[in-house]
């Protein structure tokens, strides 16, 4: 008999699950992935049951140069088209645009002449007025909204508690928990996702969560959201993303416990892609990136350490770190 048999197995049909594979994953090699494996993650969300997927980034092509970085660093409609079509089916497609980053008001178009459902709005607490700007901007084109708040471990629950007021006055659909540099232990997301959902649902916003596991607590976390209420979830295939890497889908949606989510798909994925994939990009909690975790910092360092000749000295990182 399998757990999912078990009398006491329940799920809340209301938690909605967002994969970012391609956009967190693409930090690690410039968004270069080609199209089969952008293909094989969109199927692989339809297949699953998964709510959402993540395609990648609006990014300014006058901040980022083109012949730098693949398709997935901007997220033009013909790049999107070329994998997903008219994207007839039920997954909800998204692109995150960064504070400061974005030529919002010209490349993001009105949703009506989109396959994107959806712009997640990402910042720094102290970008906010920016992001309120972004926000309705892709509100008034018609889009499902969420404001990604980064670096939360290192803001104080003053300017917290004035960002969710200053949120809570937006048109934003969901207010999202961001573990950015992996520091964030289970009683810290309770008490985030407590403040959060104090002023969110009163509002009747959603709260989510994104996790980073440069300590291995990322799914912990995640976990830990869900029980204090949070319904919005992100998580990647295999953990795949900037460094240590986020909470891995398949113990994610195993863990939900939901009939509609399916398991066997992502499974195939991995052995098809991901396992590949790992030979050739180095992602997930090493060494390293645990220090930069522990420390509460951004993991930069880490990633400069790990792409030289010494990428194992791991004591002698320690002493820059503290």
């Amino acid at each position: 008999m399998t757990n999912q048999s078990a009398p006491w197995v329940t799920f809340r049909p209301e938690i909605k699950v967002l994969d970012c594979t391609v956009r967190d994953g693409g930090l690690i090699n410039s968004h270069q992935f080609d199209d089969g494996f952008v293909k094989a993650v969109y199927d692989t969300c339809i297949k699953s049951g998964i709510d959402y997927m993540e395609m990648g980034y609006k990014a300014s092509k006058k901040l980022f140069a083109r012949d730098a970085f693949g398709d997935w660093k901007y997220c033009d409609e013909d790049h999107l088209r070329r994998i997903v079509g008219e994207n007839d089916a039920s997954v909800r497609l998204t692109a995150m645009a960064d504070a400061e980053k974005t030529d919002y008001r010209e490349d993001i178009l009105p949703c009506d002449q989109s396959v994107l459902d959806c712009i997640r709005v990402a910042t720094y607490v102290h970008q906010i007025p920016t992001a309120v700007d972004m926000i309705k901007d892709a509100h008034d084109k018609g889009y499902e909204t969420t404001c990604n708040v980064m670096a939360i471990s290192t803001v104080s629950d003053a300017e917290i508690g004035q960002m969710l007021e200053t949120l809570a006055l937006t048109p934003v659909d969901t207010i999202v928990v961001v573990d950015s540099y992996g520091a964030l232990y289970c009683e810290q997301i309770r008490h985030l996702v407590t403040q959060y959902l104090g002023v969110a649902k009163e509002v009747g916003k959603e709260v989510g969560i994104h996790t980073h596991n440069n300590q291995q607590l990322a799914f912990a976390n995640t976990l830990e959201a869900i029980i204090q209420g949070v319904n919005r979830v992100d998580a990647t295939m295999l953990g795949l993303g900037r460094g240590a890497g986020n909470c891995p889908m398949e113990l994610l949606i195993g863990f939900l416990r939901n009939p509609k989510f399916k398991l066997r798909p992502i499974l195939e994925l991995l052995e098809n892609h991901l396992i590949g994939l790992r030979r050739k990009l180095e992602w997930g909690p090493l060494v390293p990136y645990a220090i930069t975790g522990l420390y509460n910092q951004h993991p930069r360092a880490a990633m400069r350490l790990r792409a030289g000749e010494d990428k194992n000295r791991f004591a002698a990182f320690y002493d820059t770190r503290t």
